[in-house]
């Protein structure tokens, strides 16, 4: 009798202690081999992702800073919009055998970067955007994944909207400051030879697709940077809930 109301108990323990693991663990985050993610110590899940958030938003705004000013991209040789790779073709050709062109070979570069330069601060609210949606699993896996997993997080859910958003405005900054007059001027001279010589392709005539694209892998380029400095630099840990949070990758 008295074996059979232990056993009793035993069970109701049991069931009891089985029903706080699920409430308390139920809604934890799992990595994909399907381990439980806990908490690093003294920290809530809630603190985890506002952490990755700021993160992402220390990092972008530091990215669009450093592009949104006067040689931000065309001072940096890391993220500099070069001349698209796809037409060195014709950039050879005008180099070596159009000379009344030349010169504007080099200030079409110039102007594409003065151009991403004035465009880059649209981006901000997508990213914001972006970033305000991180939930608790996505933080889950960035802080637990590579020194880049914010950064390729936000890419994957950003760079088709920037994009779309950016082009326009990397268009009309490329309008203003004369990039898309020098393209077109190039292409006219250029693309008449091309359509008649064997091994030369004419210039597509969009530029903005190409300086938006480029533009934005400079950004992503940074901000990758700004995570990194974040991951592994406690200096780079400006407030509180960074210190917290990323204080946990030191150990």
């Amino acid at each position: 009798m008295q074996n059979s109301t232990f056993s009793t108990k035993l069970s109701k323990n049991l069931r009891v202690l089985l029903v706080i693991s699920l409430v308390t663990f139920g809604f934890q985050s799992c990595d994909e081999d399907g381990n439980l993610l806990l908490p690093p110590l003294g920290l809530t899940e809630a603190e985890v992702a506002q952490g990755l958030r700021e993160a992402l938003k220390v990092g972008t705004n530091n990215s669009v800073e450093e592009t949104n000013r006067l040689d931000g991209y065309f001072g940096n040789p890391d993220i500099k919009i070069p001349w698209p790779q796809d037409a060195m073709g014709a950039y050879n050709y005008i180099n070596n055998n159009m000379g009344f062109i030349r010169p504007l070979l080099d200030e079409v570069v110039l102007l594409m970067n003065r151009g991403a330069e004035a465009a880059s601060d649209k981006a901000k609210p997508i990213f914001i955007d972006a970033i305000t949606g991180i939930t608790i699993h996505d933080a889950w896996e960035i802080l637990n994944g590579a020194d880049n997993s914010a950064t390729m997080y936000l890419h994957s859910r950003t760079f088709s909207s920037l994009h779309e958003a950016f082009k326009p405005d990397i268009h009309n900054a490329l309008q203003t400051v004369g990039a898309a007059a020098l393209w077109t001027q190039i292409a006219n001279a250029y693309n008449p030879v091309a359509t008649i010589s064997p091994g030369l392709n004419p210039l597509d005539p969009d530029l903005a697709g190409y300086a938006t694209e480029k533009a934005l892998d400079g950004l992503f380029f940074l901000i990758a940077e700004e995570e990194y400095k974040i991951r592994t630099d406690p200096i780079a840990r400006i407030n509180d809930i960074l210190r917290r949070v990323f204080g946990t990758l030191d150990n």
